[in-house]
């Protein structure tokens, strides 16, 4: 499933098999999860530098020559040189390519992937279950990270990443408390089904100041709201590659010593740790299936809200 041009769904196209360069390993493609970037990707809010190109980030493939079960993230290859590699920061690579923007990703029967950014599948996990781990689960885990030891955090947007996040909270003794979209009864539901201790509109308050705060929606609105839920000295964390604008907000709610910032991308030592942890939860996602061909119809449904939790394309 091809992108060519913004605006235009993904095309239906037969290609030969790729063949990997040194360094690369082929991948028979098992399931690959569906994420909001994607739809960043195809609306051009996130750019795709050389198309035509196989979007998809959360693979899980089989390793042609070994039979290996892999999974492939976001991040799909760094420099190594550039100061941000040197000093452990590979996510901020000067030069770094992203699986499905900048190299073929998983929307597929077969991709390569530089085997440095494969990484082992925890075999509790079946295929279907292990996708989301792959985006929602690693960029869920760095932004949970950034929130420190805080005790209640509040999730805004109950999606792919929260839904895994909010299982890794609960097994770590903290409170999750779920804001959705005003009047979305369903998602509240499936918030507090997976372990929220309150579920809510993003326009109401927490019944409790927030410790932390997460923001996995797209919505720049949303930062306002969260840093009056905090309380002071407490951190915002905007988990995603891209938003919409930030409108004006009075100082009051940013003193107190309260922070803003982004997450971006992921490390292979966060994929690492959290691929170790999450058994040990054990995280369990909830999933939506789709064939291969159907990937337009996951995007839309993703779009519109249809499903909870995540979806992922078999091939």
């Amino acid at each position: 499933m091809v992108f060519e041009e913004v605006g235009r769904p993904l095309a239906l196209v037969e290609r030969p098999i790729p063949t990997p360069e040194p360094g690369e390993l082929l991948l028979r493609v098992l399931a690959c999860g569906v994420c909001r970037t994607d739809l960043h990707l195809l609306d051009g809010e996130v750019e795709i530098a050389h198309p035509p190109r196989v979007l998809g980030h959360q693979i899980v493939g089989e390793v042609q020559s070994s039979g290996i079960r892999v999974g492939v993230p976001w991040l799909g290859w760094t420099c190594g040189e550039c100061r941000y590699c040197r000093a452990g920061q590979e996510n901020l690579c000067v030069r770094a390519r992203f699986t499905g923007r900048d190299i073929d990703g998983g929307f597929a029967e077969y991709t390569v992937a530089d085997e440095r950014f494969c990484f082992p599948i925890p075999e509790s996990f079946p295929n279907l279950q292990a996708a989301p781990l792959l985006c929602a689960g690693l960029i869920g885990y760095r932004s949970l990270r950034m929130c420190g030891d805080a005790q209640r955090l509040g999730f805004y947007g109950f999606g792919a990443a929260a839904h895994i996040l909010v299982q890794v909270a609960n097994w770590q003794d903290r409170e999750v408390l779920a804001f959705t979209r005003p009047g979305d009864e369903k998602g509240q539901a499936f918030a507090l089904e997976m372990g929220a201790s309150w579920a809510g509109s993003s326009d109401e308050a927490p019944p409790e100041p927030l410790d932390a705060a997460i923001i996995f929606a797209p919505d720049g609105a949303l930062v306002p709201a969260a840093l009056r839920a905090v309380r002071p000295s407490c951190p915002v964390v905007c988990g995603g590659i891209h938003m919409s604008d930030i409108p004006a907000f009075p100082y009051d709610i940013l003193w107190g010593e309260r922070t803003v910032r982004s997450v971006a991308n992921l490390t292979r030592t966060d994929a690492t740790e959290f691929l170790e942890l999450a058994p040990r939860v054990p995280v369990h996602t909830h999933v939506t299936q789709y064939p291969l061909e159907e990937t337009n119809q996951a995007l839309e449904d993703l779009r519109a809200g249809r499903f909870e939790g995540a979806a992922v394309v078999l091939p």
